[in-house]
């Protein structure tokens, strides 16, 4: 399926969390497509972060802000008057969110309802995606995907949150939407890798921080079972769905944005294949090492069934997770020796898009 960008060209486009790690990526394609980008966001959460790699403030409108200010928030909304709302803020971590479970409820649920509060209060607004994540279901840890309607229910309080997140989307769906002046979706991804990830508890990134220290790469869970998928799988899905229910509302709903099954790798194989794709470009010999390290409780095994966006738009994933390893590669080669990872974003961008 070819994705033409020129619909977003002039749109004023509105996002939350653009100075993470996808949130900088969607910053990239959209400017490509010449939109009209306004960012609402925290700082940076990483030291470095891709957004300020990539000196994204100096194309765009940058608006360094908190979620929870819904006063903030809502001039920023009257200011910018958005047609388009992409909502990706969010305490995006599992591990984060069992050491303050307080700030990540407060961030992803009262957020979700700050900014859904902002669209209702904002008549420019046409089309909304809320961003959540393939965490929202009630993980019973069985072999075939999770369908859009299954039980939304995460464990932890991350997961929990992201859920709780759903369930806001859709009560102001049904209590002020109705009268479909505003098309809402809310978008469920896998496990995204790709370059100028720094987080920490993530794994490519802790793959990257150990070969810049030429040391072995530890992993905690190496038999977990994730749907990986590169940065711009999900970022591209998000901007054809918003795309479509801007032109019909019809299009309007939730989606599961993942891999195919032959995507669902053990963690302990991703890292393999990262090994493998690294020493075979620098002729390093990294390896990695089991240290599970009985953290707290998170999904052994999780997938998505993607069928309703593959059906409903003619979509299927471009990149296999070899192809989005050897694009981390590249990424990240050039980031340790300096090089320009900005020019290296657009041209795989571009690869993504006409390839």
């Amino acid at each position: 399926m070819f994705f033409d960008m020129s619909f977003y060209k002039g749109k004023k486009v509105l996002i939350t969390g653009h100075t993470g790690f996808k949130g900088a990526w969607m910053c990239q394609v959209l400017l490509m497509a010449d939109a009209q980008v306004t960012g609402y966001a925290l700082e940076a959460p990483t030291c470095p972060g891709l957004f300020d790699l990539c000196h994204f403030r100096e194309q765009m409108d940058s608006i360094t802000g908190d979620i929870r200010d819904l006063a903030h928030l809502k001039s920023v909304f009257e200011k910018v008057q958005p047609e388009i709302v992409i909502h990706m803020a969010a305490q995006p971590l599992v591990r984060e969110s069992y050491r303050n479970p307080v700030y990540t409820y407060e961030t992803n649920v009262m957020g979700t309802v700050n900014v859904l509060e902002c669209v209702r209060m904002c008549p420019s607004v046409r089309s909304f995606l809320n961003v959540t994540t393939d965490k929202v279901y009630l993980n019973r840890e069985w072999e075939w995907g999770y369908r859009e309607n299954e039980e939304l229910n995460g464990y932890d309080p991350y997961s929990n949150s992201k859920s709780c997140s759903e369930l806001v989307t859709g009560s102001y769906l049904n209590s002020f939407f109705m009268d479909a002046s505003v098309a809402i979706s809310t978008a469920r991804a896998g496990n995204v890798i790709g370059g100028g990830d720094f987080a920490l508890d993530r794994i490519i990134p802790d793959c990257i921080r150990a070969v810049e220290k030429d040391e072995d790469i530890i992993v905690r869970n190496p038999f977990s079972v994730r749907p990986y998928e590169h940065v711009l799988e999900p970022v591209v899905a998000y901007l054809m769905i918003v795309k479509a229910q801007y032109e019909d509302k019809r299009y309007a709903g939730s989606y599961n944005v993942g891999p195919d099954e032959v995507d669902c790798w053990t963690t302990g194989d991703l890292v393999t294949l990262f090994c493998n794709k690294w020493n075979t470009m620098t002729g390093k010999n990294v390896k990695w090492i089991n240290r599970y390290d009985g953290g707290p409780h998170e999904a052994g095994f999780l997938k998505l069934d993607c069928s309703r966006l593959k059906r409903t738009f003619g979509w299927k994933p471009r990149w296999n997770v070899e192809t989005a390893m050897e694009k981390i590669v590249e990424w990240s080669y050039i980031y340790l020796r300096h090089g320009d990872v900005d020019e290296c974003m657009k041209r795989q961008i571009e690869q993504f898009l006409n390839g």
